[in-house]
């Protein structure tokens, strides 16, 4: 496990070059859920799979940029799924944007993801790595090296609130949870970033972020292996939580297809409970 954490090390301060030097702008490509891509998102793409392909230990890798998956080793024993760039669409206005690594072991499921990764690339380059059973680890990029800043526990009640998907799709219900939130003195922090944007509930202690279910995307948006799992991981074991419409833990999650996607709900103890409430789970 130590040589994939020392790779994506490495691949941290490749892609962290190659969004203050590469070329922007959309490419002439669609990828696997057929949104249009950005030439970084490619580039990060071809990077990390470069770099994975050097380690013995991994047995298949899978892209949110590919519709197959890609095997590296038939005699590893990891799977790892990442996000190459998540909120890439933003990186041309300068803001943050990260990369999401899920580390599995035997058969693809939320239960048997063994670790998460995921790489914050902003004013300062930031890792948070979990293994399972532990709590989050904080790293910060200093002196071109990782250094570690602290562990991450979550409060039992946070401020912030960060919900995801177009308003005017929200189902009732949702709505009425998001204001009701607001009404209690909550922020809005949502900067249309995934991993900045937990990034900043985790270190702030706590709050919520949602990206729901809605009229025209009933499934959600984001992408279980990818980007769900392996951020449920790191808000469970700092002591948060981490649930799909169902009130079930996203680490219960078992997909058909490496881009299924569900709604998704992740924050401190006491937003969550919130949830279940909001959606009739308790």
């Amino acid at each position: 496990m130590e040589a994939i954490f020392k790779k994506l090390e490495e691949i941290a301060l490749k892609i962290d070059n190659l969004i203050k030097n590469g070329e922007s702008g959309y490419s002439q490509n669609s990828n696997a859920t057929g949104d249009q891509q950005l030439k970084l998102d490619i580039q990060s793409d071809i990077i990390i799979e470069e770099e994975l392909k050097k380690l013995s230990n991994i047995h298949s890798i899978i892209s949110e940029e590919k519709e197959d998956i890609v095997t590296i080793n038939p005699d590893g024993e990891y799977t790892i799924c990442y996000d190459p760039l998540d909120g890439s669409s933003i990186v041309d206005y300068n803001l943050s944007v990260g990369s999401i690594f899920g580390i599995y072991k035997g058969r693809l499921s939320g239960e048997n993801i063994v670790a998460s990764y995921y790489i914050v690339y902003g004013p300062r380059v930031e890792v948070v790595k979990t293994i399972k059973g532990k709590k989050p680890e904080h790293f910060r990029l200093i002196n071109g090296s990782l250094q570690k800043i602290a562990d991450i526990s979550m409060d039992e009640k946070g401020k912030l609130n960060a919900p995801g998907a177009t308003q005017k799709n929200w189902y009732p219900h949702h709505k009425a949870l998001i204001e009701s939130l607001f009404q209690e003195g909550y922020r809005l922090r949502y900067s249309g970033g995934m991993v900045p944007d937990l990034h900043q509930i985790l270190l702030k202690g706590g709050g919520l972020f949602s990206y729901p279910g809605t009229t025209d995307k009933p499934k959600g948006k984001l992408r279980d292996f990818f980007e769900v799992i392996p951020f449920a991981l790191t808000f469970i074991e700092a002591g948060g939580g981490a649930i799909d419409d169902k009130g079930r833990s996203l680490l219960e999650l078992d997909p058909k297809h490496p881009h299924d996607t569900t709604p998704c709900f992740f924050g401190s103890n006491y937003e969550i409970e919130r949830v279940k409430v909001a959606y009739g789970c308790k």
